[in-house]
């Protein structure tokens, strides 16, 4: 009897050691499988996606807008990709900046700028889906408006620029509001003179665009030379680039104004022997050394994806801007997503499989 009740005994022992151990050690297990489950860290997969805007224009200049991806063919540093996203771009949302030179050589011409930018604003901008802002730049670089959808403010802010007003001292007084950008000082060397143009396409692209998405592309209305910008040409294209920026540029040169010599010019021009150690006029170069305006926007907007305008008889500021809202509303855009996700800049090479087609498109982008 007292062996078989320590038996007994033993037994029930034996059965809660082996359910303690088992059923702990399962109980651990399943711990152990939560706590791998919770460690688990979470993967997010960030694909970069490369956009590259695209106008296609056939031999005669008139543009292309029957294509499909399989028309094209793509090469990024001289490797082919593969286009992921295509879609024609007539009915995403616009940002659009719009660039205009008011330093003294664009006096005479600032009239039929102003109206002309007017006229396309009004044109393109489309009611609670684009938008727009409008800088002037001489030896400042001024925000007018910031951006707005609003064509009535856009429009009071093209009347309000003017050309730099200088003073008997040869001091400058602001063409408009004063100020300069925000977080920029005015240069363009001594007394106020100058036309900081690359310090304007680099504000433009870095401090506004950069922010925005979808279509984004900026106009330029200036004799394309630059004076006293404290950023470089390649600091300005590199910041359109990075904004996924095109720049269409308008060459809008005052035929009358002379390039150097007796003064600014024109009636109630300042003559005599001249300002700031430069000969005829402050902020003239001498005619040998002079920039070549048209090279330095035709670079900016080829390397951007955009195209070089230049006014003439036949071809007025008003015609240039229905080609311009034409290109915006007949692009294709093209996407994929590199196999090297290496930082620095990259080469585009975008091209059709008809070889009599023309592509305009970015020549490059910087990887992060």
């Amino acid at each position: 009897m007292h062996r078989t009740r320590r038996y007994h005994c033993l037994c029930l022992l034996t059965a809660a050691i082996v359910s303690g151990v088992y059923g702990g050690g399962a109980t651990l297990l399943g711990q152990q499988k939560a706590d791998v489950a919770q460690a688990k860290p979470d993967v997010t997969v960030q694909v970069k996606v490369v956009n590259v805007p695209a106008t296609v224009r056939d031999k005669h200049g008139k543009i292309v807008n029957n294509l499909t991806k399989d028309d094209f063919i793509l090469e990024e540093d001289g490797r082919p990709q593969t286009i992921r996203y295509f879609s024609q771009e007539s009915d995403l949302p616009l940002t659009l900046g719009l660039l205009v030179d008011t330093s003294l050589s664009q006096r005479r011409v600032m009239d039929q700028e102003r109206s002309a930018s007017g006229s396309f604003l009004d044109n393109m901008l489309r009611p609670e889906k684009d938008q727009a802002f409008l800088i002037h730049f001489d030896h400042e670089v001024e925000l007018l408006q910031d951006l707005t959808p609003s064509r009535e403010k856009l429009r009071a802010a093209l009347a309000s620029m003017d050309t730099p007003r200088f003073s008997q001292t040869g001091g400058s007084s602001g063409g408009s509001n004063g100020g300069g950008y925000p977080g920029h000082h005015g240069g363009g060397g001594s007394q106020g003179a100058g036309t900081l143009l690359y310090d304007a396409v680099y504000l433009a692209a870095d401090e506004l665009m950069k922010k925005q998405t979808g279509r984004k592309a900026i106009v330029v209305l200036s004799d394309g030379v630059d004076r006293g910008s404290k950023e470089s040409l390649r600091s300005a294209i590199e910041a359109a680039q990075r904004a996924d920026t095109i720049v269409y540029s308008i060459l809008f040169k005052d035929e009358e104004e002379r390039p150097f010599g007796g003064g600014f010019g024109g009636p109630g021009g300042m003559g005599g022997g001249g300002m700031g150690g430069h000969h005829g006029g402050y902020g003239r170069y001498p005619q040998e050394s002079r920039p070549d305006g048209k090279k330095i926007l035709e670079q900016i907007s080829k390397e951007t994806g955009g195209r070089l305008f230049e006014v003439s008889g036949k071809q007025t500021v008003d015609r240039i801007y229905a080609q311009i809202e034409e290109e915006l509303r007949s692009q294709y855009s093209l996407g994929y997503s590199p196999e090297r996700a290496d930082a620095g800049y990259h080469r585009l090479d975008l091209k059709t499989k008809q070889k009599d087609l023309i592509v305009q498109a970015r020549q490059g982008y910087y990887g992060q």
